[in-house]
């Protein structure tokens, strides 16, 4: 593969609160190669958003313990604000997951979005700004570009919004584009058109895109690779077809046997027991073992916090399980529960 045009190495990331410190993001490990879409899955809580977020210098009450992100050369957190304000909206630009609180409510969307490309484009006019938004709105599939563009947020429904904030995201013409649970709250019909409109905006600035969702639905259809974590550290990674048909850590095999079926009889779902850890105070060996169905009570899981490692499917599979060898066996229930993405 190409050299990757981020890579985040032991990032750590922790939050003070009144409980103790939140062990928020763990030494997160993984590459972003141009052009590709990857795929961050997990439960909420589980780190998603703050692994990239605090690249961005996004989390003011968030503390770095360790730690890079090397973009095109350069670490973003040692970077000056100056600097990374410079990156942030520009070369690097993020989707939020809620388009209402992300937008201010008294600028007209026109101005929010052209506000982002000037503030980029110091040379461009008024004119050649609105030019630029009325065609953004277009390509995101804004119907009436040239009379919406100067309507305010409330008068957006809420997949509207949201293409809104893909075509501010674009603006500029990213290399890194972060889309930030993008169809969260909105109807399924919505969430199929906003699929497309990412793909379009793939398509229109050539990014490569980090797509944090809980929706593996979306994973399928969009990701090449995959980042699967849980309490805030990567516990699987691998291709989107590996991830799905040979899951090898058994989070990621309780995510998809949790899915609805939608050929064959299926009378229970089957969700993972329990809850996930607090991030105050994680359980000793594997933070996953309290929920594992595979553990049955065996010591190294409950003593022994198991590495990152590659195995038989070949370097680019990576799996934080004692056991992972074991789950070839379970391989048939998952892929009746979740299908071939392909």
């Amino acid at each position: 593969m190409p050299e990757p045009i981020l890579s985040i190495k032991d990032l750590t990331v922790e939050f003070s609160t009144e409980d103790g410190i939140v062990k928020a993001v763990t030494d997160v490990t993984y590459d972003l190669h141009p052009g590709e879409v990857l795929g961050v899955v997990g439960e909420s809580g589980s780190g998603k958003s703050v692994s990239v977020m605090s690249v961005l210098g996004l989390i003011p009450q968030g503390r770095i313990v360790k730690g890079e992100a090397v973009y095109k050369g350069r670490d973003l957190l040692k970077l000056p604000q100056r600097e990374l304000r410079k990156i942030r909206g520009g070369e690097m630009a993020m989707i939020f997951q809620d388009p209402m609180t992300s937008l201010n409510p008294v600028l007209t969307i026109g101005n929010q979005i052209g506000e982002a490309v000037k503030v980029h484009n110091p040379d461009s006019d008024d004119a050649a700004a609105r030019k630029r938004v009325i065609h953004l709105l277009e390509l995101v599939g804004v119907p009436y570009a040239e009379r919406r563009i100067d309507q305010y947020p409330h008068e957006f429904s809420g997949g509207m919004r949201q293409r809104a904030m893909i075509a501010m995201a674009i603006a500029n013409d990213p290399s890194v584009l972060i889309a930030d649970e993008p169809t969260t709250a909105l109807d399924v019909t919505i969430q199929a058109q906003i699929v497309e409109v990412l793909k379009a905006a793939r398509e229109e600035t050539h990014a490569a895109i980090i797509l944090i969702t809980h929706d593996l639905g979306l994973i399928a259809e969009l990701a090449d690779r995959v980042v699967v974590m849980y309490a805030g550290k990567v516990v699987e990674l691998s291709d989107v077809y590996t991830i799905f048909n040979s899951p090898r850590h058994p989070y990621t095999l309780g995510l998809l046997n949790s899915l609805a079926r939608l050929e064959g009889d299926q009378e229970w779902l089957h969700p993972i027991p329990g809850h996930p850890p607090s991030l105050v105070s994680l359980p000793p060996g594997c933070p996953f073992h309290p929920r594992c169905e595979l553990s049955h009570g065996r010591v190294v899981c409950r003593t022994d916090f198991p590495a990152l490692r590659s195995f038989g499917e070949g370097a680019d599979h990576l799996s934080r399980c004692h056991f992972a060898e074991e789950l070839a066996a379970a391989q048939a229930t998952a892929l009746a529960n979740a299908g071939n993405p392909a």
